[in-house]
């Protein structure tokens, strides 16, 4: 057991469902607090303008009863604590004021008489007289300084400029309560006497802070219960999602004991899960079919090794108990059928292996010459068509060399009396290599089936003479690594004909 690899714990918070869950309940949490904040400011921006339209309409009836000639010692004004009132002349006396706010100083210090609003008039007055004395030097500006004399100025014409309240925030003490926050309004006003003054009107902030803190607290209460059941909708749903995952994983450990005819479950819903079901499935069909092929391909060459072993086994074994008996041409026909049988065997298992061909330049009207130039022995003599140009191909040398010394092999162990090997050059872009014979030929049902691996047709069963049925499979192959196609047809006078197609180089 201390031997044993050991597997990685597993952590419900590492799990998918739990990173999700986090996730979406931090969004919503986020969300929700940007939204309440936002709720919250709109709210009080509400609240904060209804203070100012009740503070300015109050500061505004006392500034129309002024102006009607009501002398302010004779003011009616509001008793109410949530809205204080005063009247406020230019040198800061208060000239009238609410129950809540009697006796006290002024309760703001803007407004239109306001001392900073004085600065700002003394300024423009000391740069007017600044003006005046520049133009009394200069006799070509006289028009222009008459101009600005005859220009109101004073506080009559501020008053008579200023038509809107200016607000503020003001924490005041209301009949010795407070302090209290309120907003204040000040307008300009003028007293029956003609002398100018600063009507300022509060009204009570305390409702909108009341209702703003309501509804903080009560956003604040309701926001864990709602993340609570995000959370658990969360963590249920993603299970509910990850369920057919679950099932898919199991029946995979399952399988990875070795039964690859067991396929995963598939959901009935048409989503993401099922695809990947599907595509689970697939993929295990597909290594089911190619172990099979591996296990037929394993047993039919040990049954193609175990003959010519067997032989020789056998040879040497009368050889040994009776030398004279030996034969060398048996021995050595065994051997080299062996020793052909193991190269094709390795090269198909380089093939399975997913070994891509070399990319060299390869002319195949080259190649053909060099293979036939060898094959002078050959029981047939094989005639070749080949163009006067160079067809180009992209590949391995020696397995293109390969795929026709097997075409010829087979075609020579069929034919009657000719082979012909031709080669061409398509407009598309192709070269069309052709190996044809006038042997049986190939039926129209076995034209598939006879690129399959250890596959002898009936006139080709003696081990001899057929081969080990190698050849044409490894001719599929290559020629399918070289990005290319083979197919066999009609012969000369109803022989066999292979057709193997390839991209040039230009293509």
């Amino acid at each position: 057991m201390a031997d044993r690899p050991r597997r990685g714990r597993f952590f419900w918070w590492r799990s998918v469902r739990a990173r999700t869950t986090l996730a979406a309940t931090a969004v919503v949490a986020v969300a929700l607090t940007a939204a309440g904040l936002a709720v919250l400011a709109v709210l009080r921006h509400n609240l904060v303008d209804s203070a100012n339209l009740q503070a300015e309409t109050t500061a505004r009836e006392v500034v129309s009863k002024l102006a009607a000639g009501t002398d302010p010692a004779r003011l009616t004004l509001p008793d109410d604590d949530s809205q204080p009132v005063q009247v406020v002349s230019v040198d800061r006396r208060v000239l009238a004021a609410g129950e809540g706010v009697r006796g006290q100083p002024p309760m703001a210090d803007y407004g239109p008489h306001s001392k900073s609003s004085e600065d700002d008039e003394d300024d423009e007055d000391e740069t007017s007289d600044d003006d005046e004395e520049e133009d009394d030097k200069d006799e070509e500006e006289d028009d222009k300084d008459e101009q600005d004399a005859q220009t109101p100025s004073g506080p009559a014409a501020a008053s008579a400029a200023t038509d809107e309240a200016t607000f503020g925030d003001v924490r005041l003490t209301v009949d010795g309560d407070g302090p209290h926050p309120f907003r204040v309004a000040a307008l300009a006003a003028i007293t029956p006497n003609g002398q100018p003054a600063t009507v300022y009107a509060g009204a009570s902030l305390e409702t909108a802070d009341s209702a703003v803190a309501d509804a903080r607290h009560a956003m604040l209460i309701g926001l864990p219960p709602l993340l609570v059941v995000v959370a658990a909708v969360t963590w249920l749903v993603t299970r509910r999602a990850l369920r057919p995952v679950e099932a898919i994983r199991a029946e995979l450990a399952e399988i990875m004991d070795g039964d690859l005819s067991r396929r995963v479950p598939e959901p009935a819903a048409r989503d993401e899960i099922a695809r990947l079901a599907t595509t689970t499935n697939a993929t295990l069909a597909a290594l089911e079919a190619s172990a099979e092929r591996q296990r037929r391909f394993i047993a039919d060459a040990a049954h193609e090794l175990r003959s010519p072993i067997a032989s020789l086994r056998t040879q040497l074994e009368v050889a040994q108990a009776h030398p004279q008996l030996l034969e060398l041409d048996g021995l050595i026909g065994d051997t080299v059928r062996l020793e052909h049988l193991a190269a094709d065997l390795l090269l198909l298992a380089r093939l399975d292996a997913g070994e891509q061909p070399r990319s060299d330049r390869v002319d195949l009207g080259t190649l053909v010459r060099d293979e036939l130039s060898h094959r002078a022995g050959d029981r047939i003599a094989v005639d070749a068509a080949l163009p006067d140009d160079a067809v180009v191909v992209t590949g391995s040398r020696t397995q293109l060399a390969r795929v026709l010394g097997n075409l010829i092999d087979n075609a020579q162990r069929h034919a009657a009396t000719t082979i012909r090997v031709g080669l061409e050059h398509t407009i598309g872009g192709k070269a069309v290599l052709t190996v044809a014979d006038d042997g049986p030929g190939v039926p129209d049902g076995d034209r598939d089936r006879i690129f399959q691996r250890f596959v002898r047709l009936d006139d080709a069963r003696s081990r001899d003479d057929g081969g080990a049925g190698l050849g044409l499979a490894i001719v599929r192959d290559v020629v399918q690594r070289h990005a290319g196609d083979i197919r066999a047809t009609d012969g000369i006078n109803g022989g066999a004909c292979f057709v193997v197609t390839l991209p040039t180089v230009h293509s």
